[in-house]
């Protein structure tokens, strides 16, 4: 593996990851908030709850109490007056229905005086979850979903209908409060209805649009599943106001940025990412084929998100599958290399928040007998890329705007 690119490599994530903490954009959202005559209460869910949360904690005068629900792991320590859940992503668990129930349980009985700040990051359609069937359907249905191939869209489309919480459903809870909601972005096009699976925004899908997934992929739902499907879910509310305060391409051009730093011209493809993961690696790589052998260093940068469908057993996610896809295309190309990363430092089911590879990986990989065709077969990129020390671990980054993929071309 190269040392020089995978350095450019590590540099380029770490100044995309930290120029879109939500930190700063928070604050900046509440430092002119003023407490109405009621209860000021605070609700954080997502990968990035207890990050958001922090930054409002420090910002507020007063709070009257609040509840973060964010995944294992990215609790970073005690807040004054929040009590804090970790929970199952990205198939809800226990956890999630339980401290989804003490929200609700919160906000009960709110008067049009008081005041929700509900901060929302990616994730939180596992997160919080109360469920309007058993919870193990909706577990096997998120999982049937996750396996399939479907896209963000399509699976928050079908879950908002099967929730209490989602779809609108939370503001309505706590109406007649009003609610302060920011959003820090995970879904192509920010679509506020969908990032979450919007649960204080009005819903935009369709009934007919959710039973067209459930045709469009052969899911096995139950009775009581299929006729919720059939329930229209709000399509205004009065009681919120809503900010979005990061998106994927704020990442995008937070890559761009510290490419050009490092020598490369940086060329913006896209972020609107959406294929099979595998499809977007095979890409970048004939990307750096028409480019090769010029006498400029460029990175083409794309940011998004791809899905897996799974064919096998193996351990990985979409990141860690894109950069392995390119291998083939980029061996031998001097100066190639081809990088992805989730913004929120976990790839699919596992530690590494994505995979890198250049133009030296291939003879790697054959070195160790291992067969790209293989392991994109059995889904296994993760201990490929682990074997020959591709994966990228950030460990948990606070946010979550998607993922950016890089293809670089340094000149010789």
């Amino acid at each position: 593996m190269n040392t020089s690119l995978r350095k450019d490599a590590e540099q380029i994530v770490r100044e995309s990851i930290t120029a879109v903490l939500p930190d700063e954009a928070v604050r900046r959202t509440l430092k002119d908030y003023r407490p109405s005559a009621g209860k000021t209460l605070l609700v954080a869910v997502g990968k990035a709850g207890w990050q958001m949360a922090k930054a409002a904690v420090d910002t507020l005068d007063q709070l009257d109490g609040g509840i973060v629900i964010t995944k294992y792991g990215h609790v970073k320590g005690e807040l004054p007056g929040i009590t804090c859940y970790e929970a199952g992503h990205p198939v809800p668990d226990e956890n999630s229905f339980a401290a989804t129930r003490r929200v609700l349980e919160l906000v009960e009985k709110l008067t049009g005086d008081d005041t929700v700040i509900f901060l929302i990051s990616g994730g939180g359609s596992a997160l919080f979850e109360l469920p309007l069937i058993p919870e193990e359907e909706i577990k096997d249905i998120t999982f049937q979903l996750l396996a399939s191939g479907a896209d963000i869209v399509e699976i928050n489309t079908i879950r908002k209908r099967l929730s209490a919480v989602k779809g609108g459903r939370f503001a309505l809870a706590c109406a007649p409060a009003k609610m302060l909601s920011i959003v820090l972005s995970d879904i192509l096009g920010d679509s506020l209805d969908m990032i979450a699976s919007g649960p204080a925004y009005p819903d935009s899908s369709t009934c007919a649009e959710a039973k067209a997934i459930v045709e469009k992929y052969g899911l096995r739902l139950s009775p009581a599943a299929l006729q919720l499907l059939d329930q229209e879910t709000p399509k205004s509310l009065e009681n919120v106001e809503t900010y979005i305060n990061g998106s994927v391409r704020a990442l995008c051009s937070a890559a761009a940025a510290a490419a050009k730093k490092l020598g490369y011209e940086p060329v913006f493809l896209t972020d609107q990412l959406s294929c099979e993961a595998r499809e977007a690696g095979s890409f970048l790589a004939s990307i750096l084929k028409s480019h090769a052998g010029g006498h400029q260093s460029i990175a083409f940068i794309a940011g998004g998100e791809t899905v897996v469908h799974l064919t096998g057993n193996g351990c990985g996610g979409r990141n860690q599958e894109l950069a392995l896809a390119a291998v083939p295309g980029i061996s031998g190309i001097p100066g190639a290399a081809v990088f992805s990363v989730g913004s929120d430092g976990t790839d699919g089911p596992t530690d590494a928040a994505g995979g890198y590879v250049d133009h030296e990986s291939l003879s790697e990989f054959e070195l160790h007998r291992i067969s790209i065709f293989d392991v994109l077969k059995n889904n296994d990129a993760y201990h490929a890329l682990k074997t020959v020390g591709g994966l990228i671990f950030t460990g948990p980054t606070g946010t979550n705007v998607n993922d950016v993929a890089v293809a670089l071309l340094r000149a010789e």
